[in-house]
């Protein structure tokens, strides 16, 4: 009799350690499904464009001169260009690549795209000069707009805006980094886990 208690009630404890393990993995697969969901959606939340603004400024003087008979006769037409130009440098962050280890709690950014630089100018004419055998035409103007546009990229590598932009793009980043900190996942890119804002500034070479 006290045999058949005894088996009873290690039956009943068996039964009773069952239910607590597959509850606690069902606890434990829904905190994971959670925490990955959650780390999906702040993804989201900074694959906005990061964009920093400039304008830039300048003033070229355009010649053209054809010459005939032997380079006796020439026709000369010029004309005063201004620029103002709006330049804005982005990251859309939504080309991001990245992959999610569940088991291991890790989340890599694989890549981050490049840059996007685009250039509106707003070109404007003054003093223009030209003669019936040498009048301004369409190619005229494609030559300013190209050699303006490359004078321009110039201008901008000189300048902090790239630096602007990609200081932007770290602090968007860091956000998804603060979001897998409070999870207790580990962030990693370039094969390096960051742990610190400051990991992605020397991480990030675009």
């Amino acid at each position: 009799m006290l045999k058949r208690i005894l088996i009873g009630i290690a039956v009943i404890a068996g039964i009773f350690l069952l239910f607590k393990y597959c509850d606690f993995k069902k606890n434990d697969d829904e905190d994971i499904t959670y925490n990955t969901n959650l780390i999906q959606q702040q993804i989201l939340n900074v694959g906005k464009l990061v964009v920093t603004e400039g304008h830039f400024s300048e003033v070229i003087t355009y010649k053209n001169q054809q010459k005939y008979l032997m380079d006796m006769l020439s026709f000369e037409k010029k004309a005063l260009v201004v620029v103002n130009a709006d330049v804005t440098v982005a990251y859309d962050l939504h080309k991001m690549k990245y992959d999610i280890d569940e088991k291991n709690k890790i989340i890599t950014i694989v890549s981050i795209p490049k840059e996007e630089i685009k250039i509106s100018p707003d070109i404007q004419f003054y003093d223009v000069e030209q003669s019936k055998l040498n009048p301004f035409t369409g190619d005229d103007y494609n030559k300013i707009n190209k050699s303006v546009k490359a004078n321009l990229a110039k201008k901008i590598e000189k300048s902090s805006l790239k630096t602007n932009a990609q200081n932007r793009l770290i602090s968007e980043l860091s956000k998804l980094l603060i979001t897998t900190s409070q999870l207790g996942w580990t962030l990693k890119y370039e094969g390096k886990v960051i742990e610190t804002e400051k990991d992605f500034g020397k991480q990030i070479k675009l």
